[in-house]
């Protein structure tokens, strides 16, 4: 009984470590693929440039929310798209995480709140990244 409850935790730790390790290698990976110029549509770049000097972070939590719908939306509804991949749906997967993490945080540690705002700018902007080649397809 004590070695399945132990072998069941293991397993569900190396999980969460394997998710949390493919969701920032998928970030940094696309984070350097990314062109240095920002789409002025969203507000994700401004929300990373403020995220160190804004003392409400909600405003910044909210503008994040609108271009996440606004994206995930094209990217589903988009004309003659594929499928979403599994590193889509596991950096959608992380976005909400860190949604969660942020609502968990922003009153007793700011400085963890900040960092998923981060990690939510930064799945906006990869995800908004896959979104160019497909606009300029159709």
């Amino acid at each position: 009984m004590l070695a399945s409850v132990l072998i069941s935790a293991v397993s569900v730790i190396l999980l969460c470590y394997w998710f949390r390790y493919s969701c920032l290698l998928l970030l940094r990976n696309r984070s350097e693929q990314a062109s240095a110029q920002a789409d002025e549509r969203f507000s994700f770049s401004t929300v990373r440039d403020r995220l160190n000097t804004a003392s409400d972070l909600d405003p910044l939590r909210l503008s994040l929310e609108r271009d996440y719908r606004i994206v995930t939306y094209l990217l589903q509804h988009a004309a003659g798209s594929r499928a979403q991949s599994l590193e889509d749906r596991l950096l959608q997967l992380d976005y909400k995480l860190m949604q969660r993490w942020y609502a968990l945080t922003q009153t007793a540690a700011p400085q963890q709140a900040r960092r998923a705002l981060s990690e939510m700018a930064a799945v906006v902007a990869c995800l908004a990244q896959k979104m160019a080649p497909a606009q300029s397809e159709g």
